[in-house]
């Protein structure tokens, strides 16, 4: 079975095209036949070799967590998939395996996709949607009425998050490029700052600052919060409270709790899916480059079946 590996850490030229057996079958288990798989920032940082202390994986590794498919067989003990239903998962981290043809896994970590939903769109879902309503409303604790900014707005992350808190009646500032500043104004931001000429001196008491950046923009953002704000961070694993701010990192485990409110958003017309682009599993090494860069606009995709 064709798939995207890398035998060693480092850049986006470490991944190159392979071939594995799949492992046997278990019980609770079912072989999807992947048709879409998504390219997140955490994929470029296990490549590189950054996540080992919190992700381990073994060499050779077959990189990739969200994906959707087909099922194409269930295990004995299954009884709510059936071959042939149109599914969407993500995969541990550390198991990774959705940059390939075909992977084996558990039918619980599975949500079916409804007719109108593509692919690529279902691929989309798990950790951007995730992490986004994970670091607003758990982490971030976000109420109706806030402020709210979230930096890079039209990335994976940030365009869910745009949404779910325009969604939840919050005032959303988002932070962008100017080539993509009306498109995340089409997703619900009230205020849409271009990052690269424009500083976030006029922006005051938030209370909500999603962080996606870290660094110099990380650092700023601590001067925009109001009384009692807070840092939702997804790079700074050692974020702490300043100055009677709270400041806390996103650990996100699993898509299962959120992929059916996902969904349900999606179906009423509630969530928009920003594809970036879409590359062949043979052009993976490219894929990942496209994620390094950070210049996406949306999520990237590979289509292992073309």
């Amino acid at each position: 079975m064709k798939n995207a590996l890398i035998k060693t850490f480092g850049s986006p030229d470490v991944v190159e095209e392979g071939e594995r057996t799949l492992p046997a079958i278990q019980p609770h288990e079912v072989v999807v036949r992947v048709e879409a798989a998504s390219v997140n920032p955490l994929d470029v940082k296990i490549i590189a070799g950054y996540m080992q202390a919190i992700f381990p994986v073994d060499l050779p590794y077959v990189p990739g967590t969200d994906f959707s498919g087909v099922v194409e067989s269930v295990g004995e003990q299954v009884s709510d998939l059936q071959p042939g239903d149109r599914v969407v998962g993500r995969t541990a981290p550390s198991a990774g395996g959705a940059f390939a043809r075909a992977l084996v896994i558990a039918a619980s970590e599975l949500c079916l996709i409804p007719p109108q939903m593509s692919f690529e769109q279902a691929a989309a879902l798990p950790t951007a949607y995730g992490t986004a309503a994970l670091a607003l409303f758990e982490v971030g604790r976000l109420r109706r009425n806030q402020r709210v900014l979230i930096h890079a707005g039209a990335g994976g992350v940030g365009s869910m998050a745009v949404q779910l808190a325009h969604l939840a009646g919050c005032h959303v500032i988002a932070t962008a490029s100017a080539k993509n500043i009306e498109r995340v104004k089409s997703l619900g931001a009230d205020e849409v700052i271009d990052y690269r000429t424009q500083s976030l001196e006029h922006v005051r008491d938030i209370d909500l600052v999603l962080d996606t950046l870290g660094d110099d923009t990380l650092e700023a953002s601590w001067h925009v919060l109001g009384a009692g704000g807070r840092i939702a961070s997804l790079v700074d694993f050692d974020i702490t409270s300043r100055d009677e701010h709270a400041g806390e990192f996103v650990f996100f485990s699993t898509a299962v709790p959120f992929l059916p409110k996902a969904i349900e958003q999606f179906q009423a017309g509630d969530l928009q899916v920003l594809i970036d682009s879409t590359f062949p599993l043979a052009e993976a090494r490219g894929a990942v480059e496209k994620v390094a860069t950070a210049h996406a606009c949306g999520k990237v995709l590979i289509r292992p079946g073309f």
